[in-house]
């Protein structure tokens, strides 16, 4: 069995060969012809690498790192110009990375005491101001009552967000539920550091190597990649996964490409 393997910045990377941090150099004119003309590099646009020279390096960089740098940019871009207060909302998510519609999740977790996996409109207004969410009352009201169906004052948050995802078709949804089920060993619907092992082998990673990390730390290290950068637990869900990735799918228009960046990421 082939394991998922650390790469030295602490990415995903099967056989030892993965993504780095940084920008991809190409170093000349000639570089950049060569890597257009390259029939796998045009078919496999979104992989975790790409060939730059002819005579010596490989440099690689990460596909997706690049994706969510250019989705960040672009939700900055259209905030301003943005009339509609979901749109805005989503929007805000977006400009925090891939892992700002779960972070926004988290944050209204927090806010349900009693486990209803509900809000009322105090709780909704207090959770997006905690969570740096910059509407005025007017619109947050909107976005309550379009969300509010029953009108009984009170909406599901696990439904506000999966209606707050960037749309996905069933084609996206089904390659991202693959993945997570390839991690997910235990089938419970939460992926730990228990399900890593044996699938994941820390030993690729360079800080394991130089003795810097433990296992667990790697471990924790990859599971990271998909948490809330302000809630960072060790664990993730398949709604977690599916909120991480669909940021990740809004920058990607095309099914096809999106699709093969997830299985050669996950090798499905």
């Amino acid at each position: 069995m082939r394991l998922l393997c650390g790469s030295r910045a602490g990415g995903v990377a099967w056989g030892g060969v993965g993504p780095a941090e940084g920008a991809a150099q190409v170093q000349s004119t000639a570089a950049r012809t060569h890597l257009k003309q390259q029939p796998e590099v045009r078919a496999r646009g979104l992989e975790n690498y790409y060939w730059l020279s002819s005579t010596s390096t490989l440099f690689k960089m990460s596909g997706r790192a690049l994706l969510e740098r250019d989705m960040v940019s672009n939700a900055k871009k259209k905030m301003d110009k943005c009339q509609d207060p979901v749109e805005k909302l989503r929007l805000q998510c977006l400009a925090r990375g891939s892992a700002g519609i779960k972070g926004l999740g988290r944050a209204f977790r927090i806010m349900d005491d009693n486990g209803s996996r509900s809000l009322d409109m105090e709780e909704f207004s207090k959770g997006l101001h905690d969570y740096g969410v910059i509407l005025d009352s007017d619109e947050v009201e909107i976005v309550f009552k379009l969300f509010d169906k029953d009108g009984n004052g009170n909406i599901n948050f696990e439904e506000f967000l999966k209606a707050l995802r960037p749309p996905m078709s069933e084609t996206r949804k089904k390659v991202i539920n693959d993945a997570f089920s390839k991690l997910d060993k235990t089938g419970d619907g939460v992926v730990t550091i228990a399900d890593l092992r044996g699938t994941y082998n820390p030993k690729c990673h360079q800080k394991y190597q130089n003795g810097e990390w433990g296992e667990d730390q790697v471990f924790k290290h990859f599971l990271d990649n998909f948490d809330s950068p302000d809630n960072k637990d060790g664990t993730v869900t398949s709604e977690e996964f599916l909120n991480y990735y669909s940021g990740v799918s809004a920058s990607i228009d095309n099914d096809g490409y999106f699709v093969v960046m997830m299985k050669n990421e996950w090798k499905l």
